[in-house]
C-alpha cells in the first residue's frame, strides 16, 4: 500500500520538476512475472525508473540499506521497506544462494522483479560487466528478461550527493523482451550462463548508450577508492613536508634576523667607541 501511496504523492512531483520521459513502456508485460534488468546509474533509478510503470517492481536491495544508523539510516531503511524492496547479502556463497531463492519466491508470485546486473553503482557512468545470478533466475523461473536502462540519472544524483540537481531531465528506456527459452535447464552451466548475462548486458548498453567496460563494477570501485586513498594519504604527505619546510624556512629567517641585529648592534657600539661584548 505505502508504494502506491508514495508513488500517487512523490510521481507528480517528479514529473514538475524533472519532467523524465519513458519509451517502450508497451514491452512491459501487464501482468505475470518478468524480470527488470537495469543499469545502476545512481541513488534515483529507483524513483525514475519505476515511476511511468502501472505495475509494482520489487527490487532485490543490498542489505546496507536497511542496517543504516541514525536518522539517515531510519529514513533510508522505511524508504526501502515501505516500497516493497527486499534486502539480500552479496557477499557470495550461502548468500548469494539466498538471494536467489528470494528472487524466485517474487517471481513465483507473478511480479516483477528488479534487478541491477552490475551489482553496485557504476562509479563513472560506463556500464560494466554483468553478474550471473539474473541468468540463473531467468532460465529457472523460466521468465522474460525486460532491459531497462536509465539515462541521465547520475548528473541528477552523483555518487555522493544527497540533494538532487534540477535542470537535467532523466529517461528510461524498456526494451523488448528476452527470450532465453533455448536455454532452458541449463542454468547450471556457467557458460550458459555468462553468454546470457552477456546478451542482457547488450541490450542494456544499445539502448543507453553508455561504454561496455568487460570488469566488474566493484573491482573498479575498489581500486578507485585504493587510488583516492593513497591519493590524500600522499597529499597529506606532501602537506607534513611543506609544513616542515615552512618551519625551517621560518627558523632560519629568525636566525638571520637574530644575527643581522648582532652585527648592527656590534657596528653601532663600535661606532659609539664603545668595547665590544664578548
Amino acid at each position: 500500500m505505502f508504494y502506491w501511496v508514495l508513488k500517487a504523492t512523490l510521481g507528480p512531483v517528479l514529473a514538475v520538476l524533472w519532467q523524465p520521459r519513458a519509451y517502450g513502456v508497451e514491452n512491459v508485460p501487464r501482468h505475470g512475472p518478468a524480470i527488470m534488468v537495469g543499469n545502476h546509474l545512481s541513488f534515483s533509478d529507483h524513483f525514475f525508473g519505476p515511476l511511468p510503470l502501472p505495475r509494482k517492481i520489487t527490487f532485490l536491495a543490498k542489505a546496507e540499506y536497511f542496517t543504516g544508523k541514525g536518522v539517515k539510516g531510519f529514513l533510508t531503511r522505511l524508504f526501502f521497506t515501505g516500497v516493497g524492496q527486499i534486502p539480500i547479502d552479496r557477499s557470495g556463497g550461502k548468500a548469494s544462494e539466498a538471494a536467489l531463492r528470494t528472487g524466485l519466491r517474487v517471481l513465483e508470485q507473478g511480479k516483477l522483479l528488479g534487478i541491477y546486473p552490475e551489482g553496485t553503482r557504476s562509479p563513472d557512468g560506463r556500464l560494466y560487466r554483468g553478474r550471473t545470478g539474473v541468468a540463473r533466475m531467468a532460465l529457472q523461473a523460466r521468465v522474460p528478461v525486460i532491459p531497462m536502462a536509465m539515462i541521465n540519472a547520475d548528473k541528477i544524483m552523483p555518487p555522493g550527493q544527497v540533494i538532487p540537481r534540477l535542470g537535467i531531465r532523466p529517461i528510461v528506456k524498456f526494451g523488448k523482451p528476452l527470450d532465453f527459452s533455448r536455454y532452458y535447464g541449463l542454468e547450471k552451466d556457467p557458460r550458459v550462463l555468462r553468454a546470457v548475462t552477456d546478451e542482457i548486458m547488450y541490450a542494456l548498453m544499445e539502448l543507453s548508450g553508455q561504454e561496455y567496460v568487460d570488469r566488474y563494477a566493484q573491482s573498479v570501485k575498489a581500486e578507485l577508492e585504493a587510488a583516492a586513498k593513497q591519493e590524500k594519504k600522499e597529499e597529506q604527505q606532501s602537506r607534513r613536508e611543506r609544513r616542515r619546510a615552512e618551519r625551517e624556512a621560518r627558523r632560519l629567517r629568525r636566525a638571520r634576523e637574530k644575527a643581522e641585529r648582532r652585527r648592527a648592534g656590534k657596528k653601532k657600539e663600535k661606532e659609539e667607541g664603545k668595547p665590544e661584548r664578548q
